[in-house]
């Protein structure tokens, strides 16, 4: 969706212009910027170190909008549902959009994923019964990982800080 349409004084002819959305970098300069359909400004306005901490991974699995995420070496960084029902798998990040295997993926590595449904507001952990969801109950059987991935404010929102894996004896 284009931004909002602006006039400016181009030599002395008043012109009709369309405001961007999203940055291309130097070739951008100067323009006006506009909100995006979110209401906010996109990551490409905002300068180095301000906006989300993300990086894009190719997923080695279908990955649903707010599955905890985790990252792990196959020929090079891939990304996966994280499960602490086995160690090695605990979440390093979250998705906030659905993504197909062998796709890339946008990993939110703190904030807010308001992707997912049903949680309880207080404390949160990976789930070792359903792979990419949080629970809030610690996993207990022999084996599996106990990790604190955030704080629920609401049963929609979850404010995720992720923390040490401990796997159960």
């Amino acid at each position: 969706m284009p931004g909002d349409k602006y006039l400016y004084n181009n030599a002395g002819t008043v012109t009709e212009k369309t405001s961007v959305q999203a940055s291309a970098g130097a070739a951008d300069a100067g323009k006006i910027p506009a909100l995006d359909a979110t209401g906010r400004f996109d990551t490409t306005m905002m300068p180095s170190g301000i906006g989300a901490d993300t990086k894009t991974i190719a997923a080695s699995e279908a990955l649903a909008a707010g599955d905890l995420v985790n990252i792990w070496n196959s020929s090079g960084a891939k990304v996966r549902k994280a499960d602490a029902s086995v160690a090695g798998k605990e979440a390093h990040g979250f998705v906030l959009a659905s993504v197909a295997n062998g796709a890339n993926a946008t990993v939110y590595f703190e904030g807010a994923d308001t992707q997912v449904s049903g949680l309880t507001p207080g404390p949160i952990f990976l789930s070792a019964a359903t792979p990419g969801a949080a629970t809030s109950t610690a996993p207990s059987g022999s084996g599996q990982v106990v990790q604190r991935v955030g704080f629920a404010v609401a049963a929609t929102e979850l404010n995720f800080q992720s923390q040490p894996p401990i796997v159960l004896a």
